[in-house]
């Protein structure tokens, strides 16, 4: 049997999970919600919820993952069979098909956002009608050739590998995005009028905490916002070496995907309030709010450019995982190549991907099924198969291994029973609100 690859260290890993963390939804739904739900007091909540129940899930995943040294079909499969349980396949199973969903409408909008890129660059936004253009665009034909890049870019990727592929791009990427997006937002709030902007986002009104709202949606924040679903985290923590530090990378994850969010935060807002614009809009924000302003302030074709390919790198950087997925579960089940694999996840993709490309409504539904219903029904699935009948003991010394600050028995109690009752109410409150995350 083909030894299996590993990452090159701890740094490779961690940026590779700050990749698959920092989602579009992400950036233009954490402002929203900042704004909306009592501004800095939402941060109480939001940062109990990712620095408590999101680093304990992410541990969960990268020790699942580590401890079977298989994706989540595998691993999911010699948890069961270790207890005598049948369909361990067929649940593990779940969260890969998830993800394969999640990776063909995501294919979709990383289709816009190249488009996007290439407007900002040949310097479009200054001609074209941008309130129309994205409706033109969005749910026609035309955007199937930009979905079709799109994978072609993430193949491209994937083929290469742990080491020569994800990790690689993953060291340009971060570290770019980071360095692009602090510049983004010192330009931002030294337009005039952003400082209505950052009250917005940062003056708080403390009687939003006595809403049991804020706390829904900040748990639904800081759940997805760390990327958990039982499939992608799960399958990166596959490839670590048994010394590397899994507490210290989940903090180190949140940290950054949080960190993330506050620059794209600070980006939007300040720039939508100095315009005037609307901040509610969400996604348009990216492709109808965000194209305006560039059109209208100095400078505003380097920085539209500049934000474009940050949100590039954000989508390809997560697009990159899903397939990932998907790839190691035929390379696992059937024996197939990398290569073999790979073009098959991409044949999938695009043609389940083309129909979405041509009708919103149909984009809508499917992306809503997934992220609403399958995502936290694999997260829960995952924190279950782990905690529970892979063993909460046999769990923790997993994660215990290589960390430098061992875990103490609480975390056991915390991850068995608080973090799975929070799993499965995050399935509840999902499908009772139409999402959450």
């Amino acid at each position: 049997m083909k030894e299996r690859e590993t990452w090159t260290g701890k740094a490779g890993f961690i940026l590779a999970c700050i990749g698959s963390a920092i989602g579009l939804g992400n950036i233009w739904m954490f402002p929203w919600r900042l704004g909306q739900f009592g501004g800095a007091a939402f941060l109480i909540p939001y940062f109990i919820f990712v620095f408590g129940l999101g680093t304990t899930g992410l541990m969960g995943e990268f020790g699942f993952g580590r401890a079977q040294k298989r994706g989540a079909m595998g691993a999911f499969e010699k948890a069961f069979e270790e207890k005598k349980l049948p369909f361990g396949v067929a649940i593990g199973s779940i969260p890969v098909i998830t993800q394969t969903g999640i990776f063909i409408f995501y294919s979709v909008v990383v289709g816009w956002i190249l488009k996007y890129f290439v407007l900002a660059v040949s310097g479009s936004f200054y001609t074209i009608d941008i309130a129309n253009t994205f409706g033109n665009f969005a749910g026609h034909a035309e955007s199937i050739p930009w979905n079709l890049l799109a994978i072609v870019i993430t193949l491209g990727i994937v083929i290469l590998g742990v080491k020569n592929g994800i990790e690689k791009i993953n060291r340009i990427m971060m570290p770019s995005l980071f360095i692009i997006f602090i510049i983004l937002v010192i330009r931002s709030l030294t337009l005039p009028g952003a400082i209505e902007g950052v009250k917005y986002l940062l003056v708080p009104d403390w009687s939003y905490l006595l809403k049991p709202m804020t706390w829904i949606m900040a748990l639904g924040q800081a759940f997805f916002t760390v990327s958990l679903g039982g499939a992608g985290m799960l399958v990166l923590g596959s490839y670590l070496k048994k010394d590397e530090d899994i507490p210290s990378s989940a903090i180190s994850t949140a940290l950054f995907d949080t960190t993330a969010a506050f620059l794209a935060a600070f980006i939007i807002i300040p720039a939508a309030f100095a315009f005037g614009l609307d901040i509610n809009a969400g996604p348009p924000l990216l492709f109808i709010t965000m194209p305006h302003i560039f059109k209208v302030m100095t400078g505003g074709y380097v920085f539209g450019i500049a934000f474009f390919l940050c949100i590039l790198f954000a989508g390809i950087s997560t697009e990159v995982v899903l397939m990932e997925v998907t790839v190691e579960a035929f390379m696992d089940r059937f024996g197939w190549s990398r290569k073999k694999s790979v073009i098959l996840v991409a044949l999938i993709g695009f043609a389940f991907g083309v129909p979405l490309d041509i009708n919103m409504e149909w984009f809508g539904k499917f992306a809503d099924v997934v992220s609403i219903y399958l995502l936290p029904l694999s997260a829960l699935l995952a924190a279950i198969t782990f905690f529970w009948i892979y063993g909460i003991d046999r769990a923790r010394a997993e994660i215990n291994r290589g960390a430098k600050r061992p875990l103490g028995k609480w975390w056991g109690f915390f991850a068995k029973y608080v973090f799975v009752f929070v799993a499965g109410a995050v399935l509840i409150l999902g499908i009772i609100y139409g999402g959450i995350g």
